[in-house]
């Protein structure tokens, strides 16, 4: 598969996928999310590889989903809403060789989602972290909410997705979502020699001990796909377009009128 929106290289035991929409601030969009899939399959095949790393281009991250490819039932014209965010967070989660998340910059929304699905996060201490969703008309159903309170706790899981602020790396640190902060010029370094030190254990113990930490989890895939399934339905209703043409406008969406 050729990639546009992505890069891909294996060296040194490690696959490197890259996020590499730096317009957008790497923000994925349909293309995106199956590209990033295809590469993360094709470092699960490649027997040299010991483990993947996940990153963006420019100094940023991901920003998330690429709202100017969103339209009124979702992105593009593809079943569902457009994104097989289902298929990308569970083939991380499934592939038998861990993935660390090495950000820098914006994790912001669905990119957010993304480094929190990753075995392992390292992060530069410019690095920022949050959730967008209730703003923009959009919510992760699924691993963005349920496996988030098991990353950093119930109530500042909650606090993130309902207040919808943003954290340093330092706060991140902090509540546990993500594993250690570098200066930004040592991030590629640090990340490295963890892949490193990873690379020289058992693989097969590695393998055992990723799905033993999974099962206890495996259960939100259904949570996923259910919640997805109503994200379709939401994307396509009035409040769900005002969320989406608010940011496409450029101004503060008036969700007041959709209480209930």
């Amino acid at each position: 598969m050729a990639y546009q929106d992505i890069r891909y290289e294996v060296a040194d035991a490690t696959a490197w996928i890259t996020i590499d929409r730096p317009q957008v601030r790497n923000a994925f969009r349909a293309e995106t999310v199956d590209e990033l899939i295809d590469a993360f399959r094709a470092a699960w095949r490649d027997r040299s590889v010991a483990v993947a790393v996940l990153s963006g281009a420019n100094d940023t991250f991901c920003s998330g989903g690429d709202q100017s490819a969103r339209g009124a039932s979702g992105y593009g014209d593809r079943p569902g809403i457009g994104l097989d965010m289902a298929g990308l967070h569970g083939v991380i989660r499934a592939m038998p060789k861990p993935v660390i998340a090495m950000v820098d910059g914006f994790a912001i929304g669905g990119g957010n989602v993304l480094q929190v699905v990753c075995d392992l996060t390292i992060a530069s201490d410019r690095a920022v972290f949050g959730q967008v969703g209730p703003r923009m008309g959009s919510v992760d159903p699924g691993f963005g909410t349920t496996y988030l309170a098991r990353v950093v706790g119930e109530k500042k899981a909650r606090e993130m997705w309902y207040l919808c602020r943003r954290y340093s790396a330092a706060d991140a640190l902090a509540m546990g979502l993500v594993n250690k902060v570098v200066p930004a010029a040592a991030l590629r370094d640090e990340v490295s020699a963890w892949c490193a030190e990873i690379a020289r254990m058992s693989p097969t113990a590695i393998k055992l001990a990723k799905v033993s930490f999974n099962a206890d989890t495996d259960h939100i895939h259904g949570t996923s796909e259910l919640g997805f399934a109503a994200l379709e339905l939401y994307y396509a209703s009035p409040e769900g377009d005002e969320g989406r043409a608010a940011f496409a406008e450029k101004r503060k969406p008036e969700f007041a009128r959709f209480r209930r």
